[in-house]
């Protein structure tokens, strides 16, 4: 089975991560990799949206997370069967199919039990008198297990609990063995003996059948009738009759209605603890329409799961998608300080010191004689751009002027027209619709010798506007802190003409003494000259919180 590959960025993506990711997948397609595909962890910014729209580019698809779910590791074609069902015909599908398990369903398809071949082997050999005697079947089910031929009465859909007789004996000796059972209850069963079937007749029994295909005399025939007595020819001999006889009760008094189910879209944990806390030996998957889309054992829990990633612009499990850590990951792009987990086998992992994860992707490109189309070349420039702030930010670096040089013949853009565009049209809170998108928009968290703390930063031209929303966006800070469980939530906010970030801050207010920065009011820090938070704010930061914990 081939994987499906994505490639996908951090949660709460910014240009930068989406860009990557479309740009790699397609750098992996040329590569010849058709199982590959970008992803996204989150939806796009407003500044992300517009690049897309402006380049006609669609969004990669959204993973809201890639736990492992119950559809990943179902076989999607289960072997089923009605409750109506004869048992011999359902063993047939037990002995053809190789299964343990037959799920019963309705008309519909919508489970209503399940059969273990396990306990229908207990319950079907459990010795006992009324066991050994007792038949519950129908008459249809029965002819057709029998493959008799009806000459007196017909059939009937209701199921009838009948005893068992076989008349191989004296007619006195059959005579004495069924006295005081109801003759509407038995089934006699003989060859070619007369004063069997006479006598059987006679009583009023329900059913007599002949077996082996002798005959039996017109006028008993006629006499049946008169009795209301059914008569039923088969051509296997008594011994094998008997038997079959046995198989013709329907599933539905086998199967048990009590089973365990599940839905597709349930994670794989909810199965795991499903299928090792309960002693049932299967659960049956349901669609959300509640018909039956699988069967799971638990070798189910043994099954591959069918995706892996490649994590672009991040290394960090605290900033991938949820359930990350529970797939393969086949590669790391990116150009973050590493706080990467370990991984079962070696793997692509390239942290180049580099202003945006575009310019290593773009590096390949040129690298590997790859040409990117122009619109993807447009999209891995406006990736640099905005992480670089147009080439403004201290994490900027030769080698992402030298990719954006090699980009813009490709794209026929001039950054620095293209950049302003970028900027002039999603910049500023406005366009993210309330403070808290805003806030969120751009969000990461990080680790400080125990401590908690996330970073938000929003690009502006002017604080003016930022001054307007200072108070809900403090309240929206709190909000995330105790949401988050944080010890510490900021928010950047960047001038990139001025170069300069107020950084608003909630929780530990011990941080203003340690600061290095002026405090322009409580909770408000400016930070002239950082434009970074990578390479500037959170290093920042991790040295102020350490000051705190000594």
């Amino acid at each position: 089975m081939k994987k499906q590959v994505y490639v996908i960025g951090h949660r709460n993506p910014d240009t930068d991560s989406i860009a990557s990711a479309i740009a790699y997948a397609e750098f992996k397609q040329k590569q010849g990799v058709a199982n590959v595909a970008a992803a996204m962890a989150g939806q796009p910014n407003p500044q992300t949206r517009y690049i897309l729209e402006r380049l006609g580019i669609e969004p990669p698809v959204y993973l809201a997370d890639v736990n492992p779910k119950v559809r990943d590791v179902l076989n999607r074609r289960p072997v089923t069967a009605r409750p109506e069902v004869a048992l011999r015909d359902a063993l047939g599908l037990f002995h053809r199919h190789g299964i343990r398990i037959l799920p019963v369903v309705d008309a519909e398809g919508t489970p209503v039990g399940m059969v273990s071949l396990l306990r229908l082997s207990e319950k079907h050999l459990v010795a006992g008198t009324d066991r050994r005697r007792g038949v519950d079947t129908s008459l249809g089910s029965l002819a057709a297990c029998l493959d008799g031929i009806f000459l007196a009465g017909g059939p009937a859909d209701e199921v009838e609990h009948l005893h068992l007789f076989i008349g191989a004996m004296l007619e006195e000796s059959f005579s004495s063995r069924i006295e005081g059972y109801d003759p509407a209850t038995l089934l006699i069963m003989t060859g070619d003996r007369r004063s069997i079937h006479q006598a059987a007749i006679e009583r009023g029994v329900r059913l007599l059948v002949v077996t082996g295909g002798l005959p039996i005399a017109d006028e008993l025939v006629a006499r049946a009738r008169e009795k209301g007595v059914v008569v039923l020819s088969t051509p296997h001999d008594t011994a094998t009759a008997a038997w079959l006889a046995r198989l013709a009760s329907p599933l539905s008094l086998f199967m048990e209605p009590g089973f365990e189910r599940i839905g597709v879209a349930e994670p794989l944990e909810h199965l795991r603890l499903k299928l090792l806390h309960s002693q049932e030996p299967a659960v049956i998957a349901v669609e959300e329409d509640g018909t039956i889309a699988g069967v799971a054992t638990k070798s189910s829990l043994l099954a591959p799961v069918p995706y892996a990633l490649i994590l672009v612009d991040h290394n960090e499990l605290t900033q991938a998608v949820p359930g990350a850590e529970t797939v393969e990951i086949l590669e790391v792009i990116d150009h973050h300080k590493l706080g990467n987990p370990p991984t079962n086998q070696p793997i692509t992992f390239m942290a180049a010191p580099v202003g945006s994860t575009c310019t290593v992707v773009a590096s390949l490109y040129r690298e590997a004689g790859i040409e990117p189309g122009e619109r993807t070349a447009a999209l891995l420039l406006a990736g640099i751009l905005t992480d670089t702030v147009i080439l403004k930010s201290p994490t900027s670096t030769v080698r992402d002027r030298e990719m954006i040089a090699w980009l813009e013949e490709r794209s026929g853009l001039d950054h620095l027209a293209f950049g302003k565009e970028i900027f002039s049209a999603c910049g500023g809170f406005a366009s993210h619709g309330t403070p808290e998108q805003a806030l969120r928009s751009d969000f990461k968290q990080f680790t400080a010798g125990g401590m908690q703390f996330g970073v938000g930063q929003v690009e502006v031209v002017g604080f003016d506007e930022f001054f307007e929303l200072k108070d809900a966006l403090r309240d929206c800070l709190r909000r995330v802190k105790e949401a988050d469980r944080l010890d510490l939530a900021g928010l950047m906010v960047t001038d990139i003409y001025t170069e300069t970030t107020l950084f608003l801050a909630e929780g530990k207010n011990e941080i203003a003494h340690v600061m290095g920065y002026p405090q322009v009011e409580p909770h408000l820090y400016e930070l002239k000259g950082v434009m970074s938070r990578k390479k500037q704010m959170v290093p920042h930061l991790l040295g102020v919180l350490g000051k705190v914990q000594a």
